[in-house]
């Protein structure tokens, strides 16, 4: 649909002028020549844009903006006045005008006015949107669990966010730390800063510092323009110091200077930058112990630990299982398209019954996976089941790759359908010509040594 956009101005012509230009470029135009129409074709409809000239009979062009503004508050409000100056600029703009053009002008830098309010309404729209999407991906109620365990947990991180202070995530590998990071960066008041995650395991260490506090031209060599740093990025935001405890007792001493400070110097630089961030930690390591050892500061780590909160194993609360599942089933089938809508009840039993060593992280893979294989409305227990020669990295053996995945999965359908390539292609949702170009592929591949023409054999 077109842009509705309203043009209101006491002289007839100026509007029919005026519509004419804007109805040439494909938007909805109404007419009108006092503020009360346009408030009335306000309430109608709401515009996207309305054109105002500045002096009017009765209601003026201000008056009228702060109606609009009321009514309608996505609304563009641009002015128009043959009394433009300075100090009427800035209070149009300060009653939340969007821009203004000052009589005479040409019809061309109305449109170009006009393009320009549509294009910061379309910009703003989108970005509220992308919010409301990682609102809904990122939110408390993506952290799933009944269990006792899990509850203390969220009771603790709910708290938290209410306040500003530093909070140390600990668990295992897989129990969801960053999702808890980022449900507390939205949910406290730092909600409109930026999120800024840091990995310290994965940045070598020579390069973290440079990472973090950012650096000058010709710091060191290799620095051919100047960074801001990860720390400055996240400005009035929240920082999350992921695996913190991999990090590097010198680089643990400046960040504890940074975090005391609330300051920060580049390297290279000659001046402290003053910053405010909330901080985020989380680490599958037990920090306690390394302090201990002397492999972590004492005094960071109770920087950083003013709030500990522990995210339990699937291991200690096997009952939120079902719940897990079945909404990582949902998302899978939506975003796949697959009318996908259940777990057989032997499916669900094996899920309850694994160890899951890689946690929340594992149990989703296990779940998007099947979906992806799945033939019909219902997870079965072998689509949930890992395949032959699969396993997890804790047991040290290579996963196969996506080609021997295939191969092995299409060989166990045919071996359940007694070779019979019709009732196979079926259940795997391909057409019988898909499934023998699969087939020539594994051989291909050397991963199937059968005949590569299913179509030459006989069903068994």
């Amino acid at each position: 649909m077109s842009a509705r956009i309203i043009v209101v101005d006491n002289e007839a012509d100026q509007v029919d002028l005026l519509v004419t230009a804007l109805r040439s470029e494909g938007y909805e135009v109404t007419g009108v020549t006092d503020a009360p129409a346009a408030l009335a074709e306000t309430a109608r409809a709401e515009p996207a844009v309305v054109l105002t000239d500045l002096r009017m009979e009765g209601m003026d062009g201000l008056a009228l903006l702060r109606e609009v503004r009321e009514r309608a508050p996505e609304a563009r409000v641009i002015l128009m006045t043959a009394f433009g100056s300075l100090e009427t600029a800035i209070t149009a703009m300060r009653q939340g005008a969007f821009d203004y053009l000052t009589k005479p002008f040409k019809l061309e830098e109305a449109t170009l006015a006009v393009q320009r309010a549509l294009d910061d309404r379309a910009i703003r729209e989108e970005n509220q949107r992308l919010r409301r999407e990682v609102e809904r991906r990122y939110g408390w109620e993506n952290l799933i669990g009944r269990s006792r365990a899990m509850q203390a947990a969220l009771e603790v991180l709910r708290t938290a966010a209410t306040s500003d202070a530093s909070v140390l995530l600990l668990g295992e590998s897989g129990t969801g730390k960053e999702l808890a990071a980022r449900a507390l960066h939205l949910a406290g008041s730092r909600s409109r800063g930026p999120f800024v995650p840091v990995n310290c395991a994965a940045i070598p260490e020579t390069l973290l510092e440079a990472e973090l506090f950012g650096h000058e031209r010709g710091a060191f060599t290799g620095a051919d323009r100047r960074r801001l740093g990860l720390l400055r990025e996240a400005h009035e935001g929240t920082l999350f110091l992921d695996e913190v405890g991999d990090m590097a007792l010198a680089l643990q001493a400046k960040l504890l200077r940074v975090l005391d400070d609330k300051a920060v110097r580049p390297v290279g630089g000659r001046q402290s930058i003053q910053l405010d961030f909330r901080v985020v930690s989380a680490t599958n390591t037990d920090l306690a112990a390394r302090v201990r050892e002397g492999r972590f500061r004492e005094d960071l780590y109770y920087r950083l630990a003013v709030i500990p909160v522990r995210l339990p194993s699937l291991r200690e609360r096997p009952e939120d299982i079902p719940l897990l599942a079945r909404h990582f089933l949902e998302r899978a089938a939506a975003e796949t398209g697959k009318p996908i809508t259940s777990l057989a009840p032997d499916a669900m039993e094996w899920l309850i019954a694994h160890s899951w060593p890689g946690n929340v992280r594992e149990l989703e893979n296990t779940v998007t996976r099947a979906v992806a294989l799945a033939a019909g409305p219902t997870l079965t227990l072998r689509e949930v089941r890992p395949l032959p020669g699969m396993s997890s990295p804790s047991s040290g053996r290579l996963r196969p790759t996506l080609a021997e995945f295939q191969a092995r999965y299409v060989r166990e359908v045919l071996e359940e359908t007694g070779g019979d390539r019709r009732a196979a292609a079926r259940i795997l949702g391909v057409s019988v010509r898909t499934l023998q170009r699969w087939a020539k592929d594994q051989v291909a591949l050397g991963l199937a040594s059968s005949d590569p023409d299913p179509s030459t054999r006989t069903p068994a």
